[in-house]
């Protein structure tokens, strides 16, 4: 994988150890992260972990093209160091690592093309340049990477379709494998007052601060609560990073937010429980486009594993995880859904209600142990 260092990537973390426990010799190969994930390698829990180093890019597509580079010539370079292997398992993006899965296929392995993101609804929503020559280009690769594939695991039903109709696969081998939460990874720590700054109320939201992300959606919208309709009895923490979180912190500078919203950067696991305890709202505004519309947003997951309502604009894959656990905008909406924010945080029977609705549902249908069958089946047609 490229996107994210291991086991910082839940999802990729979680496929790890099942595969362990389902036996599998399983070794990761990612880029080194910031903190605790800087070693080049690392054995946690029996996964061995080969990390490279990776320069984020800079620069927009041109700077892409250089971090991509070097993340495919270090996937080759400890691939060879690792040796041969029978089943090679490459996530997106971006959808160039079906190269080195062809180099590993001619010593019989077999392909796991496992589909995180959509990259040519990645590149429009992400660059707002249109169908230019960079999207064919990126469209081509994703070609490849199912020609390649044996098998693709798909993030959701909307990606399965996009693998079955633009992919041209076969529906036997393509399996939905979700990213879900372990719930109990998840669970309430007594509440901390000051988490709130002095205030009746505590947003919170969850997640990678990026281009596509929303979170300059949610600022307009928190500074409509505060302006239009005159609330400022809440604080509000938003924990994470990415490409646009200096972008962010100045945003909220100049609307004038500095008194009422908190930028943590990464958290701990603890201190995530801790805010997220804390939480009366948390926030998913994940605007409308061509890749959020039907991509599966982890942070709504995790907010449903902490029992706890959420506000998001309307798309189809938020509504398909969520269900009656949100609240729902009109899409790109600030108005509105700053005024669903302050809905809730009236009306607390109904925020009780919510959150037990969103736990129900990650403990039973979107259950990693669902996604973690499912993951396993994939494995086995593969093979077949």
């Amino acid at each position: 994988m490229e996107n994210l260092s291991v086991p910082f990537d839940r999802r990729v973390w979680q496929e790890s150890k099942a595969l362990r426990d389902a036996g599998w010799d399983v070794h990761v190969i990612c880029p080194q992260g910031t903190k605790q994930d800087r070693e080049p390698y690392a054995e946690i829990d029996g996964v061995k972990i080969h990390r490279y180093p990776l320069k984020a890019a800079t620069g927009g597509p041109r700077g892409y093209l250089f971090e991509y580079s070097a993340a495919v010539w270090h996937t080759f370079r400890l691939a060879r160091k690792i040796g041969p292997v029978d089943v090679v398992h490459a996530c997106n993006p971006p959808d160039l690592l079906f190269l080195v899965a062809r180099w590993l296929k001619r010593g019989g392995a077999k392909f796991i093309f496992d589909q995180h993101d959509l990259v040519p609804e990645l590149y429009l929503s992400r660059f707002n340049r249109g169908e230019d020559f960079l999207y064919r280009a990126v469209c081509r690769l994703e070609k490849s990477t199912y020609a390649t594939a044996d098998v693709v695991i798909s993030t959701n039903e909307s990606y399965r379709q996009v693998a079955l109709k633009r992919g041209g696969m076969d529906p036997d081998k393509v399996f939905v494998v979700r990213s879900a939460p372990a719930v109990e990874r998840f669970h309430e720590v007594p509440e901390e007052e000051e988490l709130r700054k002095g205030k009746p109320h505590l947003l919170c939201y969850l997640g990678v601060m990026g281009p596509q992300d929303g979170v300059d959606y949610a600022l307009r919208a928190l500074a409509k609560i505060r302006d239009e309709l005159g609330r400022t009895d809440w604080h509000a923490v938003f924990m994470g990073g990415g490409d646009t979180f200096d972008q962010m912190v100045a945003l909220s500078r100049t609307l004038g937010l500095d008194d009422l919203v908190e930028f943590t950067g990464r958290v701990s696991d603890a201190d995530l429980l801790r805010y997220l305890s804390a939480a009366d709202v948390c926030l998913a505004p994940d605007p409308l486009n061509p890749l959020n519309d039907v991509s599966t947003m982890n942070k709504i997951m995790e907010y449903m594993a902490m029992s706890k309502p959420i506000v998001s604009f309307d798309l189809v894959e938020a509504r398909v995880s969520a269900d009656e656990a949100a609240v729902y905008a009109a899409a790109n909406d600030e108005s509105e859904f700053a005024k669903l924010v302050v809905k809730l945080l009236d009306d607390p029977a109904e925020r009780k209600r919510m959150g037990q609705l969103g736990r129900e549902r990650v403990a039973g249908p979107l259950s990693w142990e669902n996604s973690r069958r499912a993951l396993l089946s994939a494995y086995a047609a593969a093979l077949a």
